[in-house]
């Protein structure tokens, strides 16, 4: 059903060292017997890997020695998924999530983790499940915790995308970025209502109890946005695009007409409240002095993509990722979830959309929810009373696989665009993370692209132990994930499903500012409108005195 392609060997670049190449130096590893698919093709080669990089891409008739040898089966080797969007530790204990859901991401195909949390969610002791304003910290005092427990228990390497609330937190973005290898920024704009409310009053309850203790305004976004222009490449500002503002107005209407089925969380916030933030937020990227990318988490119905291209058409550089839980769970399938599930034809147009070149990036947005979170105590067929929270990363192949590459919705060279390499080139580890290239780390994900698995509780490794899969049946499963050439899960001959291999060798990824001509090619997902800017420098802003703008300049520039 797939057309393979042979590699051409007088132009394609097949090793990292031309002396292991060339001699009798034996490989650590070789994954054999399989068909490597990157964002450009497939091919019927074989990985070699030394010192957990890639070394060699040869035909198996050309692979040096190696000193263990691992056998596809025939089935696909794509690069191990670069998941941009986690939240572990959201609930629960930062140490506590990542050793059991970091054993889940590496099951279910992840190599790479984005991890984005809040200051007071990085693993700083006591834990408090529901914070306060006075626990809203500099970064600088709890980073320490987080890379630690990172390099300590984690199944996945991991980078951290932080969450910011404060003015303070957005001044430090040139010291953190510096100091902590901290590129990515979060702004969780369903945090606006809490702004000048009273603890008490707070009712927001991803908020709190999440991690978040003051909430943000436009003053806190456009600092960031300004920093991050002064960053430079790979500097970039995330977006949870959400108006709960407007949506506490639906919820009212709703509860009071009496609706309590999970369509009602849908209602409460119908697709315009996602929409009219990436408007706004776009043109404020836009008119901030400096170049600005602009990533856009949950990107899920068809008004979005409009304003997705519109802002593309103004100039802005804009990236948009969606989740699996979006690509296939209907309101009444689900659960509660922000943004809500979407109905039928959103889900269509967003494969569209996906395989268009619309939405660039797929991220899993993983979180579980406080404990006890058995199903058991979590399920309210109430939907305001059904706890948040549910395995969402265990969701990501067979997502990808069974309703979108075996339907045809898109190619699996798609897949690999969206899930390796554009999350690698968004968040600023392209060249290390994202492909099977030579000199990349030898992260691999082995697919059964036939495997027909009805989901039953032996395939679930989150700690909640239950899935909104359960009972359903999907074509296409991970069955070996490989983390800087060493197995770090498998489903086994003897085994009911995937299960973690080996001790924690992920490791916390700090990244570096550089120039962007380094690493965008003509692969990148970057697709920017000519404008007048070109003529003139990024910082020239209609309307900014010498006094009102901070910056003229990258850093270094």
């Amino acid at each position: 059903a797939y057309e393979i392609k042979e590699c051409d060997w007088s132009s394609f670049v097949c090793s990292s060292d031309l002396e292991i190449f060339m001699s009798k130096d034996e490989l650590d590893l070789a994954v054999i017997n399989g068909t490597v698919v990157l964002g450009g093709g497939k091919y019927r080669i074989g990985v070699g890997v030394k010192n957990g990089k890639v070394a060699v891409l040869a035909p198996e008739e050309m692979m040096p020695k190696a000193k263990e040898i691992i056998d596809a089966k025939g089935n696909y080797i794509l690069p191990g998924i670069v998941d941009s969007e986690a939240h572990p530790g959201c609930y629960v204990p930062f140490e506590y999530d990542m050793e059991t859901e970091s054993r889940a991401a590496a099951c279910a195909g992840i190599t790479t983790w984005g991890i984005q949390a809040p200051t007071t969610r990085l693993g700083t002791k006591p834990f408090k499940e529901v914070v306060s304003k006075s626990d809203v910290v500099s970064f600088n005092q709890t980073f320490p915790t987080g890379k630690k427990v990172i390099n300590d228990v984690s199944h996945v390497d991991a980078y951290l995308t932080y969450m910011l609330e404060t003015d303070e937190q957005a001044n430090e973005i040139p010291q953190y970025a510096e100091e902590h290898g901290v590129t990515s920024y979060k702004l969780y704009l369903q945090t606006r209502g809490m702004k000048g409310m009273s603890e008490d009053d707070d009712t927001n309850w991803p908020s709190r109890r999440a991690g978040l203790g003051t909430g943000i305004d436009d003053g806190t976004v456009f600092l960031v946005m300004e920093q991050i222009a002064h960053l430079g490449y790979p500097g970039i500002v995330h977006i949870h695009p959400e108006n709960w503002e407007i949506a506490r107005i639906f919820e009212a209407r709703l509860r009071a007409a009496g609706r309590t089925d999970f369509g009602a969380w849908t209602d409460r916030s119908p697709d315009f409240l996602e929409a009219q933030h990436i408007r706004a937020y776009s043109y404020l990227a836009n008119q901030t002095p400096g170049h600005v990318p602009l990533y856009l988490q949950h990107c899920t119905t068809k008004l979005s993509f409009e304003e997705v291209l519109k802002a593309r058409s103004e100039g802005l550089e804009v990236y948009a990722q969606t989740g699996p839980p979006w690509l296939w769970a209907t309101p009444e399938m689900g659960w509660r979830i922000n943004v809500p599930l979407r109905r039928r034809e959103n889900i269509d147009a967003l494969w569209k959309a996906l395989a268009d070149g619309i939405i660039d990036v797929v991220g899993s947005d993983h979180v579980v929810g406080w404990e006890p979170s058995s199903y058991a105590e979590m399920y309210n067929p109430k939907i305001w009373d059904c706890r948040t929270g549910f395995s969402r990363v265990e969701l990501f192949l067979p997502v990808l696989l069974s309703e979108g590459v075996n339907k045809n919705r898109i190619s699996i060279e798609r897949l690999v665009q969206v899930s390796c390499e554009n999350p690698a080139k968004t968040s600023g580890l392209w060249g290390q993370k994202g492909s099977l290239l030579p000199g990349f780390d030898a992260d691999m994900v082995i697919i059964d692209i036939g495997r027909e698995v009805k989901v039953g509780k032996e395939h679930i490794n989150t700690r909640s132990g239950w899935s909104i899969m359960e009972g359903h049946t999907f074509n296409g499963w991970p069955i070996k994930t490989i983390l800087k050439g060493k197995v770090s899960a498998e489903w086994a001959d003897d085994s009911p499903g995937m299960r973690p291999v080996g001790e924690p060798n992920g490791s916390y990824l700090p990244r570096k500012l550089r120039a962007k001509n380094e690493v965008i090619t003509a692969a990148s997902p970057a697709r920017i409108s000519v404008t007048d800017r070109w003529d003139k420098s990024d910082f020239d802003r209609p309307g900014f005195s010498k006094e009102t703008q901070k910056y003229t300049g990258e850093i270094g520039r």
